[in-house]
């Protein structure tokens, strides 16, 4: 098993995100994206799909991305701080270090978090070893995919 840092950069290929700051959370059982604002359509089938923003980029109000996804369950999820909230949960696609899964994400507003996103044990299941003293081991920064959005 590869080796990773307790923060990581990963991208998320079907969302359009290049990349964006992991935390690496072995003690949060499911992963989260942040996403500024989003809204539930309800296709012809009757599946329901995800409308989103998101920034991937903490200090860049103009990097910004709009994703769409079917929502494959919502649940409630405990936060750090004990509140529980009903979100909804997606499936997608992560790349770390050239390393590709399928992951569930929750969407919800991390915007007072330090990490636009959160992988959790279920994330990483049978995947990585993580290495809690360390931090990218695996990747370079990813921010330079967004340099001219950074800018304005």
């Amino acid at each position: 098993m590869m080796e990773i840092g307790w923060r990581e950069w990963v991208a998320l290929p079907e969302l359009n995100v290049p990349g964006i700051k992991a935390k690496i959370d072995t003690g949060a059982r499911s992963s989260a994206l942040h996403t500024a604002e989003y809204e539930y359509v309800e296709d012809d089938f009757g599946q329901t799909w995800v409308h989103f923003v998101l920034h991937p980029l903490k200090k860049s109000k103009n990097c910004l991305r709009h994703g769409k996804a079917k929502v494959i369950a919502f649940r409630e999820v405990k936060d750090s701080g004990g509140h529980i909230e009903k979100r909804p949960f997606i499936e997608t696609r992560v790349n770390l270090a050239g390393f590709e899964w399928r992951i569930e994400l929750s969407l919800t507003n991390r915007e007072q978090m330090r990490f636009r996103m959160l992988i959790g044990r279920k994330g990483l299941e049978d995947h990585f070893l993580v290495n809690p003293a360390k931090s990218y081991l695996v990747g370079k920064s990813l921010r330079e995919h967004y340099s001219k959005e950074e800018k304005g």
